[in-house]
């Protein structure tokens, strides 16, 4: 499912006949689309009223077939059918009646919703003659404004009295909503959030699927156990890690039980789509999340010669701008120092890599491990970043020391959280990149008697 509020996309992409069938897809603009179907499914002598009421309703199907990604979730390479059995009339290469054009021209980015919803309704509709349905009678829209109802009030004949027009929805171009880069344990950002909300709403359906406490976008014991759970359930690899595959099944199966593409829908909540983190980050933004871009492009920089490095100061100044435009540059992307998903998952990958492949001896400390360390979690990273702590304590002694025993228990979260408080960082009690970033930079000052973080430490370069 596309995750954010609905947009109009650009283009759309139909398939020539009933899903299975291998008649080819053609890709049109989604204007061009709405068109080919109200002159395909109406008439354009109809009452200008009807005409507006019915193309509300093509829009809004199209959009809602879209948003619920009903047909890519399922493998389908295409949005949505060219046949009535399936969807609405569309047929390749017709030319467009006039009237019907000018009014697509003014209304192919208005679509329905419920009041107190975000996703497109599922506008399902007939046309009320030789087929009957519990939507929307095409035929019975005539008869609606023949009697003066406006083309609102024909919506709300059909739909019900709660419904509302967006209108001049925004157009950008759709993406596929995978990320692109497979979630594991200790990822973080708006997709972990978004599968975390899902898996939380579809173990209602399928109790054996545990709860997620924390739906708080950083992927955890917790929800990597219900993904495993998830994937057993419906025949998937094991792997606790969603890919591709898991993603688009963990969408349909979210559609299916909200019941997102029926007309009765649970319906979605702003809540429920909305962002945790910033999409993208640009020049004059200031926040934890551009101190986190910051270490990425810190470590990057300093073993690869092409890429700028930059300061952690949480501020996206023009340095990190020229910063991220040479990372965009040396990875082939579009050179615009704005870091959109693209740019995130190509400095992840970056960054794991030298994570993977630089050795120990390259490094006074360690490079934080692309893991979010929280309360639960065990492992090797977990040991250092005790280790760390127990030696700051000597120095500070309101940070408690801890014991190394790889195990991120109670007392280490209150190591973590008062070394937090100590040097102005969110005492969350999670070791993400900054405070990881922090933590060693105090204790390589300690310990050498000045910084020796490993980004600081230009011995082992990648041209």
């Amino acid at each position: 499912m596309l995750t954010g509020e609905p947009f109009i996309p650009e283009t759309i992409t139909v398939h020539l006949g009933t899903p299975d069938s291998d008649s080819p897809n053609v890709t049109v603009g989604f204007a061009s689309y709405i068109k080919n179907v109200a002159s395909s499914e109406i008439y354009p002598t109809w009452n200008e009223n009807a005409l507006r009421a019915n193309i509300y309703v093509i829009v809004t199907f199209a959009l809602n077939r879209i948003y619920t990604e009903w047909y890519r979730s399922r493998g389908y390479d295409f949005d949505i059918t060219a046949t009535t059995q399936f969807d609405q009339k569309f047929i390749n290469g017709r030319e467009y009646f006039e009237n019907i054009s000018y009014l697509v021209d003014e209304l192919f980015n208005d679509y329905v919703r419920r009041q107190g919803r975000v996703e497109p309704l599922f506008t399902s509709f007939c046309n009320g003659t030789t087929t009957t349905c519990s939507g929307l009678s095409q035929w019975g829209t005539v008869s609606l404004a023949e009697r003066g109802y406006t083309p609102y009030e024909i919506l709300q004949y059909y739909y019900g009295e709660n419904i509302d027009i967006v209108k001049n929805a925004p157009v950008r171009t759709a993406m596929p909503s995978y990320p692109g880069i497979e979630l594991v344990n200790g990822a973080f950002g708006n997709d972990v959030k978004f599968v975390q909300i899902w898996l939380n709403r579809i173990s209602r359906n399928f109790p054996a699927i545990p709860k997620i406490p924390a739906a708080d976008g950083i992927f955890d014991t917790a929800t990597e156990d219900a993904v495993r759970k998830f994937q057993q359930i419906f025949g998937l690899e094991e792997s606790g890690k969603v890919n591709a595959a898991t993603w688009y099944r963990i969408t349909y199966i979210y559609t299916s039980v909200k019941r997102l593409a029926e007309l009765d829908s649970e319906g979605l909540r702003l809540e429920e789509i909305q962002p945790q983190f910033s999409e993208d980050l640009r020049i004059g933004m200031q926040s934890i999340e551009v101190s986190m871009l910051q270490y990425y492009l810190a470590v990057i920089g300093a073993y690869y010669e092409a890429v700028i490095p930059v300061e952690i100061t949480g501020y996206f100044g023009e340095q990190t701008e020229r910063s991220v435009k040479s990372f965009q540059r040396v990875f082939g992307l579009p050179q615009t120092g704005v870091v959109n998903r693209a740019t995130r998952n190509d400095l992840y990958r970056a960054y794991q890599g030298i994570v993977e492949s630089v050795p120990p001896q390259y490094t006074y400390v360690a490079l934080y491990p692309n893991t979010v360390l929280r309360e639960g979690a065990n492992g090797e990273s977990v040991k250092i970043i005790q280790q760390y702590l127990t030696y700051i304590s000597r120095s500070y002694p309101n940070i408690p020391a801890v014991s190394d025993t790889g195990y991120f228990g109670p007392l280490t979260k209150q190591s973590v959280t008062a070394f937090q408080r100590q040097f102005g960082i969110d005492p969350s009690g999670i070791v993400g990149a900054v405070t990881w970033d922090r933590i060693a930079g105090v204790y390589s000052d300690l310990r050498y008697g000045f910084d020796k973080r490993p980004y600081q430490n230009p011995g082992y370069t990648i041209k």
